[in-house]
């Protein structure tokens, strides 16, 4: 009997043969408690304990989207400043370049008013206007998380941008300058990139309050 023992093995017993089994099952429900506690935490680093953006995760992501929202700015600026130095270069003082027909054509006037060539006799509070703006929107980009609202202040603030640079910079004088707009359909009021810029910005913030997106990222319904 003892030598059959020797031969099949002695049986395996939690007294005798440890407690293997035993120290798996801790062992799973330990990395189970640690999954859940990583999980608990990424959560609360993104929105902060108070559930608020802001937290450790939420930090570099919020980064990103300012980089995407000056990243924007500066494209719709430059695009901006380039057009102007070339259509002041090339085409004022000539004639009219058509495009399509009489439908859209290149002529560029100087425009003292808003955007659209409307009230020109405010020229000082367009600027004055114009600079709130951009002021608001660098306030406003510490709180931001959501990649649309980004793509729209960023394209707000390209467009005041350019168009402050003109009332700064051009004649007849300093926050009195006239606006270059040279984008002319027929039957509507000449403009520029710029304005093409705050407009479609501002459609893109106008949908994103009718979805309920607010710029911090989080999703509200009325």
């Amino acid at each position: 009997m003892a030598e059959a023992e020797r031969i099949i093995g002695t049986p395996d017993i939690p007294e005798a043969a440890g407690s293997g089994p035993e120290e798996a099952r801790e062992q799973a429900a330990a990395d189970d408690a640690s999954a859940r506690a990583e999980a608990e935490s990424g959560e609360s680093g993104e929105t902060g304990e108070s559930g608020e953006p802001g937290g450790p995760a939420a930090r570099p992501r919020g980064r990103r989207r300012i980089a995407v929202l000056f990243s924007v700015a500066a494209f719709a600026y430059a695009l901006d400043l380039v057009s102007k130095l070339i259509v002041v270069a090339k085409l004022e003082h000539h004639a009219p370049v058509r495009l399509i027909g009489d439908w859209l054509q290149l002529e560029a006037i100087r425009n003292a008013g808003a955007a659209f060539s409307f009230g020109e006799a405010y020229t000082v509070i367009f600027t004055v206007i114009a600079a709130a703006v951009i002021v608001v929107i660098a306030r406003l980009a510490r709180k931001l998380y959501s990649l649309p609202w980004a793509i729209a202040l960023g394209l707000l603030l390209g467009g005041a941008l350019g168009n402050l640079t003109d009332r700064v910079f051009r004649a007849p004088g300093v926050f009195k300058g006239a606006v270059v707009d040279f984008i002319s359909p027929k039957h509507f009021a000449v403009f520029n990139l710029a304005d093409s810029a705050i407009v479609c910005g501002g459609i893109l913030i106008v949908l994103l309050s009718f979805r309920g997106l607010d710029p911090d990222g989080s999703v509200h319904k009325d």
